[in-house]
């Protein structure tokens, strides 16, 4: 669910009832999802202490209950910036809370070691047990931003650390010691982390500095390092990249969307990666499939999404536009009236979160003439733009769709929907 709008770090846990033609839906990603009706829910809010030592508790009361396992995917999403929560919605049991800590910059979970890890802005990287909020392990990073992507390879999980001085970060986990450092950006944010879906490649960039050249790693190199060797990398050759993505049925493709020093102008690349393997050695390489350029018509950042392996999705200010990877505009769209902050996207629809405080929803259909193509269906509304900046997050599954708005109070709201099938 990773693009460059990003969960606000102040969520306070408040569920919004929505009473649309769509039910509400209380969402546990994948393993599990439970139909609530708005008469079912009472929503409790309490405040104990007071600056920052103040402790939000959030209860919620269902006549429903939901499984523990509910628990790992609903708190990664619910926390402020003083701590971090669990809570079930199982009859308004709150499992546990952490102590309060400073302002948090990133949150990731591992869902293979169940644990929840946290950077703030001190420097201080934690991993905490799902399912008793039980401190792992701390590592001490000395750096006030961190980028953080969970990662899993063979049988062992990793952290990637990506910081504000420019160097990747590989930790063990969920006991984060340290496994392998390495510069990409010297002096620049290291702000743009992904994974390839085969878990063989690691992208790694800084949207900040537009004269530097992603760097992509191949994995087993920096997770499990051989002694007096260094790590497989390649420099990509392009600069300025401000965003990217893997095509997920083509693990080794990878698109990125590069700056030219024009701010109307910019450039998508498509690479397929492959490791040349001799007797003495192995390379990484990147070689270069497709190159067209897109004109955009905002200043806000841009968002780059793929399906399967050979269509690409970029959201640029109102606009959404589908391009093939050679660069056919297949279908643009203008469904909102402020910029699209995130994009969720899957085999059967696209989700499109705006600054509007709307959800425009999208699937996909084929064309006869132009193959692979989208049509709009319909809008999901928020509520007031009052009492809020909009939608800054969206993510979606078969049947529901969960979305985070950013709120003028600070107390930020998610909203959940279903599909009515």
């Amino acid at each position: 669910m990773k693009s460059s709008a990003r969960w606000p770090w102040w969520i306070s846990a408040l569920y919004t009832i929505i009473q649309l033609t769509v039910s509400v839906l209380v969402s546990c990603g994948n393993t599990c999802s439970s139909r609530i009706h708005p008469h079912d829910v009472i929503t409790k809010l309490k405040v104990t202490g007071s600056g920052s030592s103040a402790v939000i508790t959030v209860e919620m009361e269902i006549w429903q209950s939901l499984p523990l396992d509910c628990l790992i995917s609903i708190f990664a999403l619910l926390h402020d910036e003083d701590l971090i929560r669990a809570s079930t919605v199982c009859k308004g049991v709150n499992l546990w809370s952490s102590p309060a800590q400073s302002p948090m910059q990133d949150i990731t979970v591992d869902p293979v070691q169940s644990v929840v890890v946290t950077s703030d802005n001190t420097g201080t990287i934690k991993t905490w047990k799902g399912a008793t909020g039980e401190e792992v392990a701390s590592f001490m990073s000395g750096l006030s931003e961190t980028t953080l992507l969970s990662f899993n390879n063979k049988d062992s999980s990793f952290l990637l650390v990506g910081t504000i001085l420019g160097s990747l970060l590989v930790l063990s986990c969920p006991v984060l010691c340290e496994v392998s450092r390495h510069m990409v950006c010297d002096s620049f944010r290291l702000n743009l982390l992904l994974s390839s879906p085969d878990r063989k490649w690691i992208l790694a960039a800084s949207k900040e500095k537009f004269d530097s050249s992603p760097k992509v790693f191949y994995s087993e190199s920096v997770c499990c390092p051989a002694e007096y060797e260094d790590s497989l990398c390649h420099s990509l050759p392009v600069t300025g990249c401000c965003a990217a993505v893997f095509l997920p049925s083509q693990p080794a493709r990878l698109a990125v969307i590069q700056s030219d020093g024009l701010f109307s102008s910019k450039t998508i690349s498509v690479f397929d990666l492959t490791l040349k393997e001799s007797k003495y050695k192995k390379e990484p390489q990147a070689q270069q499939v497709a190159s067209f350029r897109v004109e955009l018509s905002h200043r806000s950042d841009v968002v780059l999404e793929a399906r399967g392996s050979s269509t690409l999705l970029v959201a640029d200010g109102k606009h959404l536009k589908v391009y093939t990877f050679k660069g056919e505009l297949v279908a643009s769209f203008e469904d909102h009236l402020q910029p699209i902050t995130s994009l969720c996207v899957d085999s059967f629809r696209v989700v499109t979160a705006s600054r509007d405080l709307s959800l425009r929803v999208l699937t996909w259909r084929n064309d006869p003439e132009h193959g692979l193509t989208l049509a709009s269906q319909y809008h999901l509304l928020g509520g007031s733009l009052t009492r809020s900046r909009g939608f800054t997050r969206v993510a979606c599954d078969y049947s529901s769709i969960v979305a985070s708005v950013d709120s003028l109070d600070g107390k930020d709201v998610l909203k959940a929907y279903t599909f009515d099938f």
